[in-house]
């Protein structure tokens, strides 16, 4: 459950919001009152995600609450269910939603994972039956979303803000646990610790792994790769309005965690993203700085950064990577698609293009329909928003994208 403190009185005239309200409102009760923003468009949709079947069909999962979206409840209450629609290369749009998981209180943000074997892992925050306010809760599927350990199942009581990914057959859910009160965005709180659990690809629980236990670190995202989990999380500065943004790659198989340090000085809360890239073996991270400028960083299996660039346009929160070949791709608070371009050893802005839909900080992701052509789905107060990219239309940057005269 989350409660927000406002409707909209002009749902229609929201855009992207520089400064993006807390995502850890909701807490175990134990932290006390749950703190939300006025205006939070995270009331109406919050998180995305997809997984492909072996016949090649894209399912994506959201969480929205109703279609079209309601927002709080006349309890100032979430209510979002998790939602799924199909979509292949050759559709235009996403075919109908349909309800996948459906409970009382929210079920948001929905993250979703695919192992090696097809096997799909679905984790959120879920207000429903907890004795704390919220717990962090998953279900494991095949990739026809027939049951192997279905929703519900608990990673933590109380634990909030996860994020899941799959690195080789095993899943690991990453996420916060607890809430601080004041600081953070609009004095908010803070979560208390960021913490991991591995699983097998049945679904059974192999380890649990204090990443940084206990102190005012959260918001935690995660990309995997064949062997590695990138954990990405930002850590509170007393008296800032700025995070440290921290990393560390974890095996899964072994549990050995390496030493988690700090890639970003003054990252804006919450406004980074990370995705793997097979083809040069990289993660890359990409967010944006308390000053408004964006930047990327790959990083490799010891969680070391081989490359950086540190003045792009900036990005925007919760919005997702596509990746083809050695290309990333992801949205800009400006309304544009970033393109870059990435060796194992360089990360440069190769172009932009404009968005025909407006970006928000609710989540989206972008679905591959050929090497040079991108549909993405955004999340919005009014529903999911699509759109194509040619990418051969992109521009070169210009001297302010780059932070040059």
């Amino acid at each position: 459950m989350r409660a927000t403190c406002a409707l909209f009185a002009l749902v229609a005239a929201c855009g992207l919001l520089p400064v993006a309200p807390s995502a850890g409102a909701k807490s175990a009760r134990a932290s006390g009152a749950l703190r939300v923003p006025k205006g939070d468009l995270r009331a109406y949709m919050h998180g995305i995600g997809a997984t492909v079947d072996a016949r090649d069909v894209t399912t994506v999962f959201f969480s929205s609450s109703g279609l079209p979206p309601r927002g709080a409840g006349a309890d100032g209450n979430w209510t979002h269910d998790v939602y799924i629609a199909r979509w292949t290369p050759q559709q235009r749009n996403l075919g109908r939603p349909r309800i996948f998981i459906r409970r009382p209180e929210a079920q948001e943000p929905v993250s979703v994972a695919q192992n090696d074997t097809g096997r799909v892992m679905v984790s959120f925050e879920d207000g429903w039956n907890t004795p704390n306010e919220v717990s962090q809760r998953y279900g494991v599927y095949t990739s026809g979303l027939k049951y192997v350990k279905p929703y519900p199942n608990d990673v933590l009581s109380g634990g909030h803000s996860g994020h899941a990914a799959a690195v080789g057959s095993r899943f690991v859910v990453f996420y916060s646990n607890d809430w601080v009160e004041g600081g953070g965005v609009d004095n908010l709180g803070t979560g208390n610790g960021v913490y991991a659990k591995t699983y097998d690809a049945d679904g059974a629980l192999e380890r649990a792994i204090e990443v940084a236990p206990r102190v005012r670190e959260w918001w935690p995202m995660i990309a995997g790769s064949p062997t590695r989990a990138l954990l990405v999380w930002q850590q509170y500065v007393k008296g800032e309005t700025y995070a440290r943004l921290k990393v560390a790659t974890l095996d899964p198989a072994t549990g050995a965690l390496s030493e988690p340090h700090v890639i970003a000085d003054r990252v804006q809360y919450y406004t980074y993203a990370a995705s793997y890239v097979p083809s040069i073996e990289r993660f890359v991270v990409v967010g944006t700085d308390d000053k408004g400028n964006g930047f990327a960083q790959l990083v490799d299996a010891s969680g070391t950064t081989t490359a950086a660039l540190s003045c792009m346009p900036a990005t925007v929160r919760e919005a997702g990577i596509a990746v083809i070949g050695d290309r990333a791709f992801t949205p800009s608070q400006d309304g544009r698609l970033l393109h870059l371009k990435l060796t194992p050893s360089s990360v440069e802005l190769a172009g932009t293009q404009p968005s025909p839909i407006e970006w928000t900080y609710t989540g989206s992701i972008g679905l591959v329909r050929s090497p040079d052509q991108l549909h993405w789905v955004a999340t919005s107060p009014r529903g999911l928003r699509e759109a194509d990219f040619d990418l051969k239309a992109a521009t070169a940057p210009d001297d302010r994208d780059q932070c040059r005269g």
